[in-house]
């Protein structure tokens, strides 16, 4: 597995049209591997498995995009790209003097990080949603996004459940909605979903579970930046 960190220019044109239309971010973003893998599905052992978040710097000139992939990606496409006024797109350097590139990559083995009876800090963004049922007038079985935060706790605990990990402790943020167009065979497709933050700890119980449910990602919505579970030692 791979993880990428790109530090992203809020200055520049198609940076800002990007976080503002998140699913032009993942096309750009999929332009780092080959296109013949980026459409195959994730359980194919070729597939790229692509996921990624944007984690917002709210008081900094940058973003920061963490890019998980299966294969490692290429990013050199970026490299002094430019909008009109001749703002980059990624800055040019690591804003945080940690010695890393701008973009920098990191391989790594689930294997070796991931093991029951782990404590683990996370975050995942994600898009909480449940089907409408009988009770609905219309639309029975559409699915749609849950607002209550009790119940957003509960879909991360159900997913949890199945994904080989309980959840010790959650805190909430960022409930936001992401309003975006899909242009696809000539038909534009008007799209709203509801974004969350969890922050928290995990203990893991099934470490083959944990580490397939890390590789696939977690609900839906995946091309909008949500879905990657990020994981790392608890501090302190």
């Amino acid at each position: 597995m791979y993880l990428s960190r790109l530090f992203i220019n809020l200055q520049n044109a198609q940076v800002r049209r990007e976080l503002a239309c998140p699913y032009e971010m993942h096309r750009t973003l999929l332009r780092a591997f080959p296109k013949g893998i980026v459409g195959l599905d994730r359980d194919n052992k070729n597939a790229a498995g692509v996921l990624y978040r944007v984690d917002e710097k709210p008081h900094e000139n940058f973003n920061i995009v963490l890019v998980q992939s299966k294969i490692a990606p290429d990013w050199s496409f970026l490299n002094g790209q430019k909008d009109t006024r001749g703002y980059q797109y990624l800055l040019p350097a690591s804003p945080i003097n940690d010695g890393k590139a701008n973009p920098s990559m990191t391989e790594f083995n689930l294997a070796n990080k991931i093991h029951t009876g782990q404590t683990l800090a996370f975050r995942l963004r994600a898009n909480p949603t449940k089907r409408l049922g009988k009770s609905a007038t219309h639309d029975i079985g559409k699915r749609v996004g849950i607002y209550n935060e009790d119940k957003q706790i509960k879909w991360l605990e159900d997913k949890a459940k199945i994904g080989g990990f309980s959840i010790i402790r959650v805190m909430v943020s960022r409930d936001e909605r992401i309003r975006d167009e899909i242009h696809r065979k000539n038909q534009t497709y008007d799209l709203q979903l509801l974004s969350v933050q969890f922050d928290g700890l995990l203990r893991i119980l099934d470490q083959d579970m944990t580490r397939k449910t890390v590789e696939n990602g977690i609900g839906s919505a995946k091309g909008f930046g949500l879905g990657l579970l990020s994981l790392a030692p608890v501090k302190g």
